[in-house]
């Protein structure tokens, strides 16, 4: 009987030091406060995935490059996940996705003095909108020709064309434009306001590369792990670290 169970307790430790020896490599692209090296946490994203996984027995690393070569790392191999992506079948292809951990709302702007206001796609049309390069809003949005898109860099571009009345609307995740708007925006700040009505509300998740060995274990880890969190408070605390509201 000593003899079973000293092989059952070898074999256990076998296993948590494999699980443990592998450092899982996140990769990223700039997008503050979700993602972003200069932040604690490296960015309140990146602080939810780390600790989740983290706490599931799983060690991390985070890499941060552009959002292109984060896509093609994770099927290449270099990545072992994405931080923080949207659902699309294009991806399903390559990697598993976790369920959603956060949301973004993707909200337009506008010039406090200005009139402009939507409630359908068509009424856009009427407007001239500062949109990210290469970024994506909503199918719908990102496919109607007929709207009249100027492309901008990133959103502090598109805020400050706005605010000289360049462009009569931008848009962006709500939490982002918040972040910028109270740190490098902050002169013009006072000049813009959001519509209430969001364009597109989005379930952001981790997504494994589906030739990783174990994803569908390390899906299922953080998975548990982020609902532990919500149920002791530990998700709640790095919305507060993080100087944002927790989701209700």
């Amino acid at each position: 009987m000593r003899r079973h169970l000293g092989f059952a307790l070898f074999a256990l430790l076998l296993a948590c030091a494999g699980v443990n020896a592998e450092t899982l490599r996140m990769a990223a692209n700039l997008w503050p406060p979700f993602t972003d090296a200069r932040l604690p946490g490296n960015g309140l994203a990146c602080e939810l995935v780390s600790t989740a996984l983290e706490r599931a027995g799983h060690r991390t690393e985070y890499v941060q490059v552009p959002w292109a070569r984060a896509l093609r790392g994770l099927q290449e191999g270099d990545y072992d996940l994405l931080v923080s992506a949207w659902y699309s079948e294009e991806r399903a292809r390559f990697g598993q996705f976790s369920a959603p951990y956060l949301t973004n709302r993707i909200l337009f702007l506008k010039r406090k003095d200005s009139t402009a206001d939507y409630r359908t796609l068509a009424d856009l049309r009427r407007y001239s909108i500062a949109v990210g390069r290469d970024y994506r809003y909503s199918p719908a949005f990102d496919a109607d020709a007929s709207l009249h898109k100027v492309p901008v860099t990133d959103f502090p571009m598109g805020a400050r064309m706005l605010a000289a009345g360049r462009v009569q609307l931008t848009l962006e995740d709500e939490l982002v434009a918040r972040f910028y708007l109270n740190r490098e925006l902050k002169g013009i700040s006072d000049q813009l306001e959001f519509l209430p009505r969001p364009l597109s509300e989005s379930g952001s998740h981790i997504l494994v590369r589906l030739s990783h060995p174990r994803h569908q274990q390390l899906v299922e880890d953080f998975n548990r792990a982020i609902q532990a969190m919500r149920e002791d408070g530990t998700y709640q605390a790095i919305f507060a670290r993080h100087g944002l509201p927790s989701p209700r």
